[in-house]
């Protein structure tokens, strides 16, 4: 039998062929490419902006060891390393020297551009006073290798939370230096949104929270309104390892008065116990306490059901029950009575040995 070739066959068999030919060719060439260097090798930081303009890092308030001793010189003392890149196609080939500096003229922009004149809502600058951070000048990033860490040393001791901290960074260009900090200020800057926390603190929701307007009758009684005013999440801010506070009732970092509201929770106890509510400022706002209430808390926890190095963490402090006045104006007074529960839940990925690394911030 004779073999012979269809025009269509003998056109599908050319045409495979040059494909595969293109295809080799190609591959050949893109090898090339990635012999040489395809981008500037630029420092940058690894720190991006969220929707607030800042980059917000979670620190532990206090670091100890795994007997609960202090690691970093004491209550407060705590560390945070922020990775500083070199970019590029190829393996960083050369020991580079970084210089960082404070950079409080990009913050002051920042607060401009969001705040304009309400100097009450601006961040306000955590190196300012030289009390809360410190960090080396440079830092070094070896040959053959594409990162670094600057090691952030903070004191968090005495910090107030109701400040918008923000650390202000920087990266030094210097013709001298041998590096190019990178062209595009979002990454040679960082505006770091520092949040200290401890075992309480963090975003709680505030659902089962209701805030309801005492309204007071001509015969000396009060009633409340039927209606409730919720907030989706609560921030517990750090005092200390055992204390925290939210802002009262539906008050938010947001308010420019927002000092006024500060409402502490000190935790009494490991797992649960009592949860003593105070305020430094309870008589201008008639602060009290519902009597006969004890607010409480417990911790509890369980494993992922479907990825089980996943840790589930909750914090629910139950009988929250005060009442204060809020005060929008000069002989303006609106009493809440604030009520209910809050819960905490954090995510912590127990093969990270980090804390602040583990949790899923």
């Amino acid at each position: 039998m004779t073999n012979f070739l269809t025009k269509d066959s003998y056109m599908k068999k050319i045409y495979t062929i040059v494909t595969l030919a293109a295809m080799a060719l190609l591959g050949a060439s893109c090898n090339s490419e990635w012999e040489e260097e395809q981008y500037e090798h630029y420092i940058s930081f690894r720190s991006p902006l969220n929707s607030k303009g800042v980059t917000s890092v979670y620190v532990p308030y206090s670091r100890t060891d795994k007997d609960g001793n202090y690691t970093a010189g004491g209550e407060g003392k705590s560390n945070y390393q922020l990775p500083v890149i070199v970019s590029g196609t190829l393996t960083n080939q050369q020991n580079i020297t970084v210089h960082v500096a404070h950079d409080p003229d990009t913050l002051n922009i920042l607060n401009i551009a969001r705040y304009a004149t309400r100097t009450d809502l601006f961040y306000k600058d955590m190196e300012a006073d030289n009390t809360y951070v410190s960090y080396p000048e440079t830092m070094q990033i070896n040959a053959g290798e594409d990162v670094g860490l600057l090691d952030l040393n903070f004191d968090f001791k005495g910090i107030d939370m109701s400040e918008k901290w923000v650390l202000p960074l920087q990266i030094v260009d210097n013709p001298s230096y041998g590096y190019q900090a990178h062209p595009r200020k979002n990454y040679s800057k960082a505006l770091l949104r520092v949040f200290p926390f401890n075992d309480y603190s963090g975003d709680y929701s505030g659902a089962l929270l209701t805030n309801k307007v005492v309204i007071k009758k001509d015969d000396g009684t009060s009633t409340e309104t039927a209606e409730s005013i919720t907030k989706a999440l609560i921030r517990g801010y750090v005092i200390d390892e055992q204390t925290i506070f939210t802002y009262a009732g539906i008050v938010d970092e947001d308010y420019t008065d927002r000092r006024k509201y500060k409402i502490e929770f000190k935790f009494n106890g490991e797992k649960n116990g009592p949860v003593s509510l105070s305020c430094d400022n309870a008589a201008e706002i008639d602060f009290k306490m519902t009597a006969g209430v004890t607010p409480s808390f417990r911790i509890s926890s369980s494993m992922d059901a479907t990825r089980p190095y996943l840790e589930h963490r909750y914090v629910i402090i139950n009988n929250v029950d005060y009442s204060f006045n809020y005060i929008p104006a000069a002989g303006a007074k609106i009493r809440y009575h604030v009520k209910g529960t809050l819960t905490l839940s954090r995510n912590i990925n127990t093969q990270i040995p980090d804390e602040d690394q583990a949790i899923e911030w």
